[in-house]
């Protein structure tokens, strides 16, 4: 295996980097997962980099741990040098556009390069100097003003159009990413919204089709896309998360935000339905010295109001946004480490009154082991898969040009084989 048969897929998240390896597979043309891992960042806040010298300690940590369980470091020289990167917050914003080219040769026969100036004309719209288009992803075209084409190449018109959906994204705390993974010693080779590469990688052909809504529920982001007719119509991100939940449970029991997150992962219940029993469970206090315990039924009185106000405040973004009725027939698919909380499903399908199912990576589009489909791994699957299907049209205009030297990773290597 050499370094260019490997990906990576690195997701900066809301205090966690997580980081998977992969190499295309030769038989099936699928990504296979090699190995990875998911580590604690303090320098990372709903996606947006707060500490840039600890978010570049995070990934060194994350890539180079992901590279040992791969089994492919060795003899000082990385594994990796270039990585896709998955982004989130609420610096990312999205809307659809729409743009038209006309045919003017007296071949009326669509081309390739006809589409390329459809959906130039399509992002040709005003920005504010701040921001930047990250993802230009095509929704449909239409010929002669006639919808319901995917693909017009091929087709004759005088009239093409498309509709698009556009990711932007804030430069500055674009840039910020991109300086953290090139301190860290590694180049970006893309920029990826993290909510696209999910989908791309756990919504089916048939749920984009009838109508759904993905939701990425983060530890301090939530993350939402709405598919229908095949594509991306809305996607948005929300301010709040799952860690609402540990900071009451830790505010509440007065003990600290790990030993809050342990309890709510491992006693803790998202829907009444569940609970079993009223164990008592021992904890540690914030003092890191005193012991107190709690049962799970008094548990549950800290963390039912807030996962239901988590998801009222969904349906009241999924209803404002005009989307809400497009989700109904595919209904809701909930993803991301936030959904690890047990009876999640259960909660989200009594308040959004839709049909849920937790978000799993489809068979047919990557292999790897049952551990990796873990939601925490939910957006470094799909930056792997999406490095293989880069078909979402065009992306932000310094996408690659974002590559950074990789002279910290070399060197270090050297110190490390000198010492």
């Amino acid at each position: 295996m050499t370094r260019k048969d490997v990906v990576a897929g690195l997701d900066l998240g809301s205090g966690r980097v997580a980081c998977l390896i992969g190499s295309p597979d030769a038989d099936s043309g699928r990504m296979r997962v090699l190995g990875g891992t998911s580590v604690g960042c303090r320098g990372i806040n709903g996606g947006v980099v707060t500490n840039i010298q600890e978010t570049a300690r995070a990934i060194t940590r994350a890539v180079e741990d992901a590279e040992s369980c791969a089994g492919g470091a060795g003899a000082g020289k990385p594994l990796v040098t270039g990585l896709y990167l998955g982004m989130r917050g609420g610096h990312l914003q999205s809307f659809n556009s729409r743009g038209a080219f006309n045919i003017a040769r007296s071949d009326k026969t669509i081309t390739p390069e006809d589409v390329t100036s459809v959906v130039a004309n399509a992002k040709a719209i005003p920005l504010s100097p701040d921001r930047e288009i990250v993802h230009v992803v095509p929704q449909g075209f239409s010929l002669d003003r006639q919808p319901g084409v995917h693909d017009p190449v091929g087709m004759e018109a005088n009239l093409l159009e498309v509709e698009v959906h556009i990711v932007t994204a804030s430069t500055a705390l674009l840039n910020n990413l991109s300086k953290a993974v090139s301190l860290a010693g590694f180049e970006v080779i893309d920029p990826v919204y993290g909510l696209l590469a999910a989908g791309d990688l756990m919504v089916s052909p048939e749920e984009k089709d009838l109508g759904c809504v993905l939701i990425d529920l983060g530890g301090q982001s939530v993350s939402i896309g709405v598919f229908c007719e095949g594509s991306i119509k809305y996607s948005k991100e929300l301010s709040f998360g799952a860690d609402l939940i540990t900071r009451d449970l830790a505010v509440g029991l007065r003990t600290s935000h790990a030993t809050a997150e342990k309890l709510k992962i491992g006693h803790g219940v998202a829907h009444p339905s569940l609970l079993d029993g009223d164990e008592e469970i021992g904890y540690i206090g914030i003092d890191g010295r005193s012991k107190a315990s709690i049962k799970t039924r008094a548990m549950m009185g800290f963390v039912l109001p807030r996962v239901e106000e988590l998801f009222d405040l969904i349906a009241k973004d999924l209803k404002n946004s005009s989307y809400a009725d497009m989700v109904v027939s595919g209904g809701a698919i909930l993803t991301g480490g936030g959904s690890q909380l047990r009876g999640s499903i259960e909660a989200a399908r009594q308040i959004l009154e839709i049909d849920v199912r937790a978000g799993t990576a489809l068979p047919e589009q990557i292999l790897c082991d049952e551990g990796w489909l873990d939601p925490t791994y939910a957006t470094a699957l799909g930056l792997l898969h999406y490095s293989t299907a880069r078909h979402w049209g065009e992306g932000g205009h310094r996408a690659i040009g974002r590559k950074k030297p990789v002279w910290i990773r070399r060197l270090t290597s050297m110190l490390k084989e000198l010492f």
